[in-house]
């Protein structure tokens, strides 16, 4: 299992990666709102005064522990690309038209 944090991390990575890989060229593609639906287990750890840790769950894992519940977790996250002057901007994934499209 890997942290709820670890997956938000991990997917801003892979857009990163997109919008740095997307070619110049005359297709591109507007993120829109990114949609995560997940699994979590929350745990404490500690006793009262412990950390809470949400827990992503793999598909057909009940995830139930002594110490934890499953919930299932839905967010829209927002992407915006911040320019130096610290103005925000909507994203753009680009690449090259391949042949036949249109």
């Amino acid at each position: 299992m890997i942290e709820l944090a670890e997956l938000v991390r991990e997917l801003r990575a892979e857009l990163n990666a997109a919008l740095a890989d997307g070619a110049p060229g005359p297709v591109r593609f507007e993120l829109g709102p990114v949609e995560i639906e997940a699994t979590v287990a929350v745990g404490r750890r500690g006793g009262a005064g412990g950390k809470v840790r949400f827990w992503v769950v793999e598909a057909g894992v009940d995830g139930q522990r002594e110490t934890s519940q499953t919930h299932r977790v839905h967010l829209t996250l927002h992407p915006k690309l911040i320019a130096p002057d610290g103005s925000q901007q909507s994203v753009r994934i680009v690449a090259d038209e391949a042949e036949g499209e249109r």
